[in-house]
């Protein structure tokens, strides 16, 4: 593994990745103080500060392993997931779903943002490879984030949005999942089937939305 381009690679995603984890994890905590758990305002985690959400072996230890042991292929980590208590919620089965989109909701927002960074950049002539590919790089994390969080499994946010729209004979049977539901979306993804019949599908969508409000779109070739 060549640790000039590990350096490169870390320079380029950390900025992207620090902001997508962070205002994805403060906007769960926001969005839980607002309909009525002050739970993550309470122990501080309602905050932008990104040393408040990182994990060290599951945002850091664990994403560099796996970069040098699949050569860059492969990469997975987490951050510490905000505290809720979802039976504070003033209507706890409703405003789970609300809590839980709003992390996804905040990296679609911020793909949003870099992709229109990305265009302003290239409307000012700004030839700087290096700015370009971090707001590429910001694109790709946050729709990754989005699309990876929104799979249907607890404890993922997508999992929860599920509880909370099944009826509740349904709903209690999908949470009885979430103690062993990480370990079954990592088997998922070690298989391929999360990549290939998730995330790239919810890609597509995304740049292909981008590219109908006609913004310049920092697509990687071999997603579309």
């Amino acid at each position: 593994m060549d640790f000039n381009n590990l350096i490169q690679t870390v320079a380029i995603y950390a900025l992207p990745v620090l902001f997508a984890i962070t205002v994805h994890e403060a906007a769960h905590g926001y969005v839980a103080k607002h309909l009525g758990d002050p739970t993550a305002y309470m122990l501080g985690r309602n905050t932008l500060n990104p040393l408040k959400h990182i994990d060290p072996i599951g945002t850091i230890l664990m994403p560099l392993m796996l970069y040098f042991a699949t050569s860059g292929a492969f990469l997975f980590g987490y951050a510490k997931p905000v505290p809720v208590n979802f039976s504070q919620l003033r209507h706890p089965k409703r405003d789970m779903v609300w809590v839980a989109l709003a992390g996804p909701l905040s990296n679609l927002i911020q793909a949003l943002l870099w992709a229109i960074a990305f265009t302003v950049l290239l409307l000012l002539g700004v030839q700087e490879r290096f700015f370009l590919i971090m707001c590429t790089a910001g694109v790709l994390v946050n729709f990754v984030m989005a699309a990876f969080n929104l799979f249907p499994l607890p404890p993922l946010d997508g999992g929860r949005v599920l509880v909370g729209l099944l009826p509740r004979r349904q709903a209690i049977a999908v949470s009885k999942i979430e103690p062993w539901g990480f370990f079954i979306v990592l088997g998922l993804v070690l298989l391929g089937v999360v990549g290939t019949y998730w995330l790239l599908p919810l890609l597509r969508v995304g740049y292909s939305f981008l590219d109908l409000i006609n913004l310049s779109t920092p697509f990687p070739p071999r997603i579309r």
